[in-house]
C-alpha cells in the first residue's frame, strides 16, 4: 500500500486506510500543538541532552574501561561511536538499525526493503559481500552475542524500544572480539531505576504499523525491563509484506560487590521476499516484483529464542570477576524461486530450506585495576566458547517433474539432509596503562574456528558431502593516545585481525565435487589508523585515517541454481578517511558524518558464470572496486529546539555514493541524495508524558537503489527504496514514586 505516492510513477487513487491514516494524523497534529501551545508559556524549553550513562561492569565491550560513554570515546585508542536511546527514539517506527545508524561514519546500514533478508550491514567494507544477513561485522545485545559462532548474525532481535545506547567499534580494537570482526556494534538496555511503563503506536506508508509496550523500574536492589513490539508492513512492492513480533525481558541484581544480569528475547517473523530487480526491470518500473517471486511464492520464516545470565564480582584489591553465558534456538523455514529445471542437477540443494539451530557459548573473564607511575593500570584476561549445531534439509520446491510440475511454491522432494557444527575457542588478554597525557593499550587474542558437517542425503549421483575444516589465528592490537593539549588529542592503532568463511560458504566446492570446500582459506589483514579529537565549546569533533590491507580476501566463485561458491582471490585494500563532528548554536544543534573511502580489489583473479565450474574464465581485473561498498557517504542532521515550545524540529540530509553490483564492476546502484523532515513534541503532566512524532522522508520523491544483491546470479542486483513516505508515532508514558 503506498501513501503520500510512494512512488514517481502515475498512483492510483489512495487506498480507504491510507486516508484513514492521514485523517486520525491530522486530528493527532491539530490536538497536539494546541495542547502543546496552550502549554508553552508555562514550560521552559526543552533542557539539555543528559550526559552519556555509565558503562561499567561485566556487560561493558573489551576495549572500555570505565567511566562514561562520552569518557570513553575521549580517553579510548579505540574508534568508538556511541549513538543515544533519545537519538534512536526519535524516529517514529524504532524497527531498523538504518533509522539510527548513519550518523556514524565508516558504517553502512542500508534498508532492503525485504525483511526476508535482513538489513545490509558493513563497516569499512567488511560485510558487504553478504546477500543475507550479517557477515564480517559482530553484533550484541547487552553483552550477548547476536552473532553466530561461525560469523553469521541477524539484527532483527535488537530491542530498540528500549535501548540506552548503541556503541560502533570500528578499527583494529574490533579484532578482540573475535574472528570476523571487521567492526562491533552493541546495543545496551536501560537499567531499570525509576519506575515507569510506556505504550506507543505508529504507522505510515506502505501500510506500516506498529505497537510496542515497556515496563521498567527496581524493587530495592532487584532492576526489571520488559519490552514488547509488534510490527507489520504490506511492503513497498508486491511480495514483500511482513510481520515481526518481538519481545525482550531484563533482570538485575546489584549490590556493593557485584552484579547478576538475566536476559530473555524471543523474535518471531514471516516475510514475503519480492526479490531484487535486473537493469531492465528497474528501469521499466522500479516498483514492480520480478514475476519469480510471485510464481514461487517466494517467503521466509523464523524463530529465535535466547537466554543470558551475567555475573560479576568485586574480590577486592582491584581485583574482579565476570562471566557470561548463553543458549538459543532458532528455526528457519525459507522458499525460494528456484526454477524446477535447475533442481534436477543431482548437486542441488533444492529451493526450500529447512534450518534449526541450537547454539550457546560462555565467556571467563579477569579484570586488574591499580595505580601506577602517576597513572592508571588496567588488565584483563579470559577465554570464550562458543558453539552451534545445526539441522539443515533442503526440498525441492514443486510437486510433480521437473519439466512438468503440479504445484509451485511448495516443499516436495527431500535434496539436502546434513548436520553441521561450527565453535571458536579464543583465549584473549588485555593491558592498558592510563595517565593524564598517555594512553597505552595493547591486546591479543587468539582465536580456533572449527567447522565440521556429516551429511545423510547420499545417492549415487549425490556422493557424501561430510567433512571437517579448522582456521585458527592470532590478533595482536596495540593502542596510543596522547593529548595534546586540553581540547585536542592524537591517536594511532594497529593489529591484525582474520576472517573465516560462514558454513554456508564452505559448504560445497565450485567443481560439484563432494565434500566442504577445504581449500576456501580464512582472509588475514594488517589495520592500522591515526586520528585526531578535538573539544572546542560546544563542538566536538573526530577525524580518522585508515588503511586495512588484507591478504586472501574471500569472495563469490559461482552463485547459480541456488547455491554460491567462495573462492580466496588475493590482496585487497580498504582505504579511507572519516570525519565526523556536533557543535551546538543557540537551540540548533547540529550533526555531521562523511566517509570517502577507496575498497578495491589489488589483484586480479577469475570468476565463473555457471555451476558447476571446473576452471574460471571470466576475469575480474586487479583495481576493481569491492561490491556492495560506497566510495563516498555523507550524513547531516540539523535540530531546532523553538522556545517556548517544547518540540524538536529535525532536517536530515544522506548522501550515498555509486555501489557497484557485482566484481566485474559492469553495473552500479548511482549516487543519490535525499532529504528528511522530522518532528517531536512533548508533553509532561505531572507522572504523564506524552511524546508525538513524525517523519517525512525522501522530501524530493526521489527514485533511487537503496540496496544491492552483491553478485546475484540471476543479475537481479537492485532493491529499490522507498519515495516520499511520512510516519507519525505516539508514545505515552506514566511514571511512578
Amino acid at each position: 500500500m503506498l501513501c503520500l505516492g510512494a512512488n514517481a510513477l502515475p498512483n492510483p487513487a489512495l487506498p480507504k486506510s491510507c486516508s484513514r491514516i492521514w485523517r486520525l494524523a491530522g486530528r493527532l497534529g491539530t490536538c497536539g500543538v494546541l495542547w502543546w501551545v496552550a502549554a508553552a508559556t508555562a514550560q521552559d524549553a526543552a533542557p539539555d541532552k543528559e550526559p552519556a550513562h555509565r558503562a561499567e561492569g561485566l556487560l561493558q565491550p573489551v576495549v572500555i574501561t570505565s567511566g562514561t560513554a562520552e569518557r570513553t570515546r575521549w580517553d579510548t585508542p579505540a574508534t568508538l561511536d556511541v549513538v543515544e536511546g533519545d537519538e534512536i527514539r526519535a524516529h517514529p517506527l524504532q524497527v531498523n538499525l538504518s533509522e539510527s545508524l548513519g550518523r556514524v561514519p565508516g558504517l553502512m546500514v542500508l534498508n532492503r526493503q525485504n525483511y526476508a533478508q535482513d538489513l545490509q550491514i558493513s563497516v569499512r567494507g567488511y560485510g558487504a559481500r553478504s546477500t543475507f544477513g550479517v557477515r564480517g561485522v559482530r553484533l550484541f545485545v547487552d553483552g550477548i552475542p547476536a552473532t553466530a559462532p561461525d560469523g553469521q548474525g541477524q539484527a532483527a532481535n535488537f530491542p530498540l524500544g528500549s535501548a540506552e545506547r548503541i556503541e560502533v567499534i570500528r578499527g583494529p580494537f574490533a579484532a578482540l572480539y573475535g574472528s570476523s570482526s571487521g567492526g562491533v556494534i552493541s546495543l545496551y538496555t536501560r537499567e531499570g531505576a525509576e519506575p515507569a511503563v510506556r505504550a506507543g503506536v505508529a504507522g505510515g506508508a506502505d501500510g506500516v504499523r506498529r505497537a510496542s509496550g515497556q515496563a521498567e523500574g527496581r524493587v530495592g536492589a532487584l532492576g526489571y525491563l520488559v519490552d514488547v513490539a509488534h510490527f507489520t508492513t504490506d511492503g513497498l512492492r508486491a511480495q514483500s509484506a511482513a510481520r515481526r513480533d518481538n519481545a525482550y525481558f531484563k533482570l538485575s541484581h546489584s549490590d556493593e560487590d557485584g552484579r547478576l544480569v538475566a536476559v530473555f528475547s524471543r523474535q518471531t517473523g514471516n516475510a514475503q521476499d519480492p526479490l531484487g530487480l535486473s537493469r531492465a526491470e528497474f528501469n521499466a518500473n522500479p516498483f514492480q516484483t520480478t514475476a519469480a517471486a510471485t510464481t514461487f511464492n517466494t517467503r521466509k520464516s523464523s524463530e529465535q529464542n535466547q537466554l543470558g545470565l551475567a555475573w560479576e564480582h568485586s574480590l577486592g584489591g582491584g581485583h574482579r570477576l565476570e562471566w557470561m553465558a548463553y543458549g538459543g534456538e532458532r528455526q528457519v523455514r525459507q522458499f525460494q524461486a528456484i526454477p524446477p529445471a535447475a533442481q534436477t542437477a543431482p548437486t542441488s540443494a533444492g529451493g526450500v530450506i529447512d534450518l534449526q539451530r541450537n547454539y550457546g557459548g560462555t565467556n571467563a573473564r579477569w579484570r586488574f585495576e591499580r595505580s601506577l607511575a602517576e597513572g592508571r593500570l588496567s588488565a584483563s584476561a579470559g577465554v570464550a566458547y562458543d558453539r552451534q549445531n545445526e539441522w539443515r534439509r533442503g526440498f525441492e520446491n514443486f510437486l510433480g517433474t521437473a519439466s512438468a510440475p503440479t504445484a509451485l511454491g511448495v516443499q516436495g522432494a527431500l535434496r539436502r539432509d546434513e548436520d553441521n557444527t561450527a565453535s571458536t575457542l579464543d583465549p584473549y588478554a588485555q593491558l592498558a596503562w592510563e595517565s593524564a597525557r598517555w594512553t597505552l593499550s595493547a591486546g591479543v587474542r587468539h582465536s580456533t574456528v572449527r567447522f565440521d558437517s556429516r551429511d545423510h542425503y547420499i545417492t549415487p549421483r549425490n556422493p557424501d558431502d561430510s567433512g571437517a575444516s579448522r582456521y585458527s589465528g592470532t590478533m595482536p592490537v596495540l593502542g596510543l593516545r596522547y593529548r595534546l593539549s586540553d581540547a585536542l588529542q592524537l591517536y594511532a592503532n594497529t593489529g591484525r585481525g582474520f576472517e573465516t568463511p560462514t558454513l554456508n560458504e564452505v559448504a560445497y566446492k565450485a567443481s560439484g565435487a563432494s565434500g566442504l570446500n577445504s581449500q576456501l582459506a580464512a582472509s588475514k589483514s594488517r589495520n592500522s589508523e591515526v586520528g585526531l579529537r578535538g573539544r572546542h565549546g560546544s563542538l566536538g569533533w573526530t577525524a580518522t585515517a585508515f588503511d586495512i590491507r588484507t591478504d586472501d580476501e574471500i569472495a563469490v566463485l559461482t552463485n547459480t541454481g541456488g547455491r554460491s561458491t567462495y573462492q580466496n582471490v588475493g590482496r585487497s585494500l580498504r582505504r579511507g578517511v572519516e570525519l565526523s563532528g556536533e557543535t551546538q548554536w543557540a537551540r540548533v544543534h547540529a550533526s555531521v558524518a562523511w566517509t570517502l573511502m577507496k575498497a578495491i580489489y589489488r589483484d586480479g583473479f577469475f570468476s565463473c558464470t555457471a555451476s558447476p565450474c571446473s576452471k574460471p574464465n571470466v576475469p575480474v581485473p586487479g583495481g576493481n572496486r569491492i561490491p556492495g561498498v560506497a566510495r563516498e557517504q555523507l550524513f547531516v542532521q540539523l535540530d531546532w529546539e523553538p522556545h517556548p515550545l517544547p518540540a524538536v524540529f529535525t532536517l536530515e540530509l544522506r548522501h550515498m555514493g555509486s555501489i557497484f553490483v557485482n566484481d566485474t564492476n559492469t553495473d552500479a546502484a548511482p549516487a543519490y541524495t535525499i532529504a528528511s523532515l522530522g518532528a517531536q513534541f512533548k508533553r509532561q503532566q505531572g507522572p504523564w508524558e506524552l511524546r508525538a512524532l513524525a517523519r517525512l522522508d525522501n522530501l524530493t520523491n526521489r527514485v533511487y537503489a537503496g540496496s544491492v544483491i552483491v553478485n546475484e546470479g540471476n543479475q537481479r542486483y537492485f532493491e529499490t527504496a522507498p519515495g516520499r513516505s511520512a510516519f507519525v508515532g505516539v508514545e505515552l508514558q506514566r511514571r511512578f514514586d
